[in-house]
């Protein structure tokens, strides 16, 4: 089911589209390094303040799997803008929180709300025509990979120039101002009929009948769990000897990982010409080759930092690759199969984060490099039955 819309050459709109993607998925990641300032605000256990990344992953995971499929029966024009709001109105009591029980309720309001990143991008390749698929996708994916990657420098910089609750309300004026502004140019597309929870049900038949789908979320979970390993034992490496940075610069050391994020809409072009595999097994390879680097980085920064920007890399390779296969599944079914692939990846991300803490406290940074590479090889096991999985198609076709 395909709009006879294309925007691929509004770039205008695409842009905004773009910058909405990266804000949302920046609002679930302004704690992080805001832990210690928060904690000293309200007076309690660094403990408790914790549990806010906590419930921001929480919150945006079932933002995924109960409101992204209402996207497929709901009208997007009015339904994206009417996600941001909520997501501005949750930033809006983080930055006016009283005490941390407040913060928290803010926070779990826009990590719900801030999953209208993946109503927009479905929306998109509807109105797109199906070669531009991966193009715009990629393009949309920058975006959001980088306002992922700016959102907690921004957090530390917003809150050593004025306080820690800053960047929520200057992030909220600007979910506002997105939400109107997108609220008359999004294109109009065609709509299912079906009940709320017809939806769920509808969702495990798709999962049933394109096994490709679960494929690629798992190996996308896997790749992107051996990236998260990273975010949660970055600042305990970086922090302590033999580099011993302060929180502002473990930010600065991230940002390498926005070349990365900037390479999907090329990676995209690419994936739309039928090299979906191929750049699947060369983002898996990247990821492998990261690994070397970040085993090294346990001593050297500029090591750690190059292996910080190649798996940044791999992983864009991969994910770009995973969405330009599972939305051209189903095209009557885009929202729905995000929602699962997307569910699936930040499961992933999450249990990749816990690998990570264990995998510090039980073996310090060598194991937390074999754990990284484990995954990596988990990925590459579901992409081999994906591959086999597709010749069996063509062998019965």
């Amino acid at each position: 089911m395909q709009s006879s819309i294309d925007i691929s050459k509004d770039r205008s709109l695409l842009w905004l589209m773009a910058i909405a993607c990266g804000l949302c998925a920046g609002a679930n990641y302004y704690c992080q390094p805001l832990i210690h300032s928060i904690q000293q605000y309200y007076q309690v256990p660094e403990s408790q303040v914790a549990l806010t990344v906590t419930f921001a992953q929480v919150s945006y995971a079932l933002g995924l799997l109960f409101i992204v499929p209402v996207g497929d029966i709901v009208n997007k024009t009015r339904f994206i803008p009417l996600l941001m709001l909520g997501a501005a109105g949750g930033l809006l009591l983080c930055a006016f929180a009283v005490n941390l029980p407040m913060l928290w309720i803010g926070t779990i309001i826009t990590g719900l709300f801030s999953v209208a990143a993946q109503v927009l991008i479905p929306l998109a390749t509807m109105a797109v025509k199906p070669e531009k698929t991966g193009e715009i996708v990629g393009f949309l994916m920058s975006g959001l990979l980088v306002g992922l990657l700016l959102s907690t420098s921004l957090a530390g910089l917003l809150s050593d120039l004025f306080q820690w609750n800053v960047i929520y309300l200057v992030s909220a004026v600007m979910m506002l101002i997105l939400a109107f502004m997108l609220k008359s140019r999004l294109p109009q597309v065609p709509l299912m009929k079906m009940s709320y929870f017809a939806i769920f049900k509808s969702m495990g038949s798709l999962i049933k009948a394109e096994p490709r789908l679960m494929y690629r979320a798992l190996i996308g979970g896997c790749a992107f769990a051996a990236m998260s390993i990273l975010f949660s034992t970055i600042a305990v490496l970086l922090t302590s000897e033999p580099f011993k940075l302060p929180d502002v610069m473990v930010g600065v050391a991230t940002l390498i990982g926005v070349f990365g994020a900037l390479s999907t809409t090329k990676i995209g072009r690419i994936a739309d010409r039928g090299y979906t595999l191929q750049l699947t097994w060369i983002g898996i390879a990247v990821l492998a080759i990261s690994w070397v680097f970040l085993y090294y980085g346990g001593q050297s920064l500029i090591s750690y930092i190059l292996g910080y920007g190649i798996i940044n890399f791999g992983l864009a390779t991969v994910h770009s690759s995973n969405q330009n296969i599972i939305f051209r599944l189903r095209p009557d079914a885009k929202s729905r199969i995000n929602s699962i692939y997307m569910t699936t990846y930040f499961i992933g991300g999450a249990c990749g984060s816990a690998v990570g803490v264990y995998a510090w406290q039980h073996g310090g940074w060598m194991m937390t490099c074999i754990a990284g590479i484990g995954l990596v090889f988990a990925a590459a096991f579901f992409s081999l039955l994906d591959t086999l999985h597709l010749k069996r198609i063509k062998i019965a076709k």
